[in-house]
């Protein structure tokens, strides 16, 4: 499976996760209310320069931004057609600075220090019997998955493209959801082996 996860440290992984994560809520409430593109288009601009900062590694990331690009065109067209254009183009800076933000966090914090993050947050539901680290292991995964689904897309993607000029077809797009519900499957035998089954049994050593 490829991560998302950036090997090479950086001055962003040294950072705590909880710190990260909070920092990512309060980003996106101050973007919520702000509505000059302007603004928003330099917010844009910082978030680039950090990724320019961790190297050209992450700098490669943002390509991986374009399977969603046709979504963001739809979305700002709708948004200016329906109001005016400067609405519209505030709508798609928006999306963008928050996609990159959190992508900012999957790549620069592990999977065990995100569970360890977020699992303080679920503790008070035990008495309801709720298993507060399996809610966080499927938190994880879901900040984790999203870059690598994005970078299978990505791939396909391309190797469609240098066969073909063509716009990419519809089976493209049912192979690749064949291939994400196989590599579901295989990650749910991983935690099933690991102790994460629904009989809730945790593996001898763990915490």
């Amino acid at each position: 499976m490829m991560s998302g996860y950036l090997s090479r440290a950086t001055w962003l992984h040294r950072l705590p996760a909880g710190l990260k994560l909070l920092a990512v809520a309060g980003i996106s409430i101050v973007l919520l209310p702000m509505q000059d593109w302007r603004l928003l288009a330099l917010c844009l601009a910082v978030v680039v320069g950090i990724y320019a900062a961790l190297g050209r590694d992450a700098v490669r990331r943002l390509g991986l931004l374009r399977p969603i690009a046709p979504l963001l065109v739809i979305v700002g067209g709708l948004q200016g057609l329906s109001s005016q254009w400067d609405e519209g183009a505030s709508v798609v800076l928006r999306l963008l600075v928050m996609v990159l933000v959190a992508d900012l966090v999957t790549m620069t914090t592990t999977m065990s220090a995100l569970m360890e993050a977020v699992e303080p947050l679920f503790r008070l539901l035990r008495p309801l019997g709720v298993n507060s680290r399996k809610i966080a292991l499927s938190v994880a995964l879901v900040l984790r998955f999203i870059p690598v689904l994005l970078a299978n897309w990505h791939a396909r993607e391309e190797a469609w493209r240098s066969r073909s000029q063509r716009r990419v077809p519809l089976r493209i797009v049912v192979l690749f959801l064949i291939e994400t519900l196989r590599l579901a499957d295989h990650v749910a035998d991983a935690l099933d082996a690991r102790g994460y089954g629904r009989a809730g049994r945790q593996p001898k050593g763990s915490r």
